[in-house]
């Protein structure tokens, strides 16, 4: 008890230097959890899929299409169970700010995604309906759809606007279901092309595959794309892990830079507390003799410096672990729907509480060696 007390008033003598250190930290650490949690948004959507689907699309690139007739040749790949269709839309909702991704899908799209939750109800409507729609539960929230509401749609890639009907809405299965997105019916999509752009129609952007068994993902791919090599449209075919992944390693630049960033804000707050603890040490210099003399030997001194160093970082390092949750809420409605999913994980949390322990270590060892060594003699030399 002695010692705890010790450590609280010598931490306490100087306010204004502690609570400057103390603001340091929290930022530093609020700064890192953050900037973590960005990286983590990045990643959610690789994350979130799932290693029971795969995906087959051109092998060239996925501007090119693949024939419909593919469709039945894939389904009778052994250990292929069901074969959907999805085709990027990339339309305009009123704006070009207003992006969210929108798909036509086959109707067994949904058999594939049990994350994505929709009433029966709702789902025999959007059946019925050619011109239905479903929207995610994340999008029905940043653009008030409801369900009944008609979507203006104004195509890029397929010209014209196209109105849509909502007539469900995809709720997520849990917190790290990403629910940014509209599908529609393929069928809807082909017949309206067939109409304007014959050639253009029976085109599908990927096919979506379930597999009976996940382990065999490599062997199947494999066994799928052997089927259409030396075709004039060959495929490649990954877990659906690997082909979000592709996309994100578009940007593994800014993801390292963030990733740099967050660590060199530690190492500035490291060096920050290490001058504080530093000053600290000097300033004592006398009072560290004294105690020398008293017979307080160079263990207890230097535990009185890491004592410190520990309080300060655990006051500025739980106060920033604690702002992190409300700041990263506050951070998501900023920036819209950017990040669908922006929620600080436990394996944050516990980085942010391994930086601020790492901080007070390395920034307590130099002055405590400093004053475990002091000399009775040269301590008290100013003495009188």
């Amino acid at each position: 008890m002695f010692v705890l007390k010790l450590i609280a008033r010598n931490a306490l003598r100087h306010k204004l230097r502690t609570v400057l250190t103390v603001t340091g930290l929290v930022v530093a650490v609020l700064a890192y959890g953050l900037l973590q949690t960005v990286v983590d948004a990045w990643y959610a959507g690789a994350a979130a899929a799932s290693s029971g689907r795969l995906v087959t699309r051109n092998a060239i690139s996925l501007v090119f299409p693949l024939p419909l007739s593919y469709e039945n040749r894939i389904r009778g790949v052994d250990g292929v169970t069901v074969v959907a269709r999805s085709n990027w839309f990339g339309g305009i909702y009123r704006d070009p700010k207003n992006f969210f991704a929108q798909f036509a899908v086959s109707d067994n799209y949904l058999d594939l995604y049990p994350e994505f939750i929709v009433t029966a109800q709702q789902r025999a409507d959007y059946a019925r309906d050619r011109k239905g729609a479903l929207i995610g539960r994340q999008l029905a929230d940043q653009y008030g759809f409801k369900v009944g509401d008609v979507v203006p749609i104004k195509g890029t890639i397929y010209p014209g606007t196209w109105e849509f009907i909502v007539r469900g809405i995809m709720e997520g299965r849990d917190e790290s279901t990403i629910t940014r997105h509209m599908v529609f019916h393929w069928e809807y999509l082909n017949e309206t092309v067939r109409k304007r752009s014959p050639k253009q129609a029976d085109q599908v952007g990927v096919y979506i595959l379930g597999i009976d068994n996940p382990d065999n993902a490599a062997a199947i791919s494999r066994n799928v794309d052997a089927v259409f090599r030396n075709s004039l449209a060959e495929t490649l075919t990954e877990t659906e892990q690997a082909f979000q992944l592709g996309f994100v390693a578009m940007s593994n630049q800014i993801i390292a830079a963030i990733r740099v960033v967050s660590y060199v804000v530690i190492l500035i707050i490291m060096a920050v507390m290490a001058n504080a603890m530093a000053m600290s040490a000097r300033e004592r210099t006398v009072e560290y003799a004294t105690l020398k003399a008293l017979g307080f030997g160079p263990g207890f001194l230097a535990l009185l410096m890491f004592g410190e160093s520990m309080f300060i970082c655990l006051v500025g390092g739980g106060i920033g672990m604690l702002a992190t949750p409300p700041m990263a809420a506050i951070f998501k409605q900023s920036v819209g729907g950017v990040f669908p999913v922006f929620t600080v994980s436990p394996e944050t949390m516990w980085m942010q509480a391994a930086c601020a322990l790492v901080v007070a270590l390395f920034a307590a060892v130099v002055p405590a060696v400093q004053a475990a060594r002091v000399r009775i003699v040269e301590g008290l030399r100013a003495i009188g």
